[in-house]
């Protein structure tokens, strides 16, 4: 199959996703036709391309290992659904990171908490708690940026709210690993009194959880 006949199927809506990401995971020539249409003028083949790869990085990060200055430039992308994935990208890569190249990203990947953007910010949080799973060298350093969700600038307190409550369940992955216990726990228990019911609700059940 040429790349331009890839590039069709990923234009076609009768394709599922499901069987791209079997072929691109089965094909290599695939997988590059992939990273190909990401910078194509066809939002839906640079985007569907985005979302292929980054479920291709969840179930065998392996394969793009190779690809890891691929998708540490296009953390710089201007468009905002490309970085997004490519965030997640980076995470899910860092369980097979054998070469420590996360080790020069950590700084750039956190600094996207402070774009004053709650996906950009959540995208940082949510990935997190695999980050310290898969570099747990890193979980001191993660948590410092954590814990500083409750003061970066975002739109709105209710932004800050939902961010928090992200930052509980990406805590909740790693708490019975970590050295940093007592700090995760005094955020936690400020989040019982949260405005947002549902953030409440997940400082009540991790608190549960650990008997505190």
């Amino acid at each position: 199959m040429s790349k331009s006949d890839i590039l069709r199927k990923l234009e076609e809506k009768k394709t599922k996703d499901e069987e791209l990401v079997e072929e691109a995971i089965k094909n290599r020539e695939f997988l590059h036709a992939l990273l190909h249409g990401i910078s194509s003028s066809n939002p839906r083949i640079k985007f569907r391309s985005a979302k292929i790869l980054r479920t291709v990085s969840e179930r065998n990060p392996k394969m793009l290992y190779s690809d890891w200055k691929f998708f540490a430039k296009l953390l710089e992308s201007e468009n905002n659904i490309l970085k997004w994935n490519a965030m997640d990208i980076i995470a899910n890569l860092t369980q097979v990171d054998s070469n420590s190249r996360f080790n020069g990203l950590f700084k750039k990947f956190y600094s996207y908490l402070y774009e004053e953007s709650l996906i950009t910010a959540g995208h940082v949080v949510d990935n997190s708690g695999t980050i310290a799973l898969a570099k747990p060298e890193f979980q001191d350093k993660i948590t410092k940026e954590l814990l500083k969700v409750e003061e970066i600038p975002l739109p709105t307190e209710e932004c800050r709210n939902i961010l928090i409550g992200k930052t509980i369940q990406a805590f909740d992955m790693y708490i019975d690993r970590t050295n940093n216990k007592d700090e995760i726990v005094s955020f936690v228990k400020r989040q019982l009194n949260n405005t947002r019911k549902a953030t409440k609700a997940k400082a009540e059940k991790f608190l549960r959880k650990l008997k505190r």
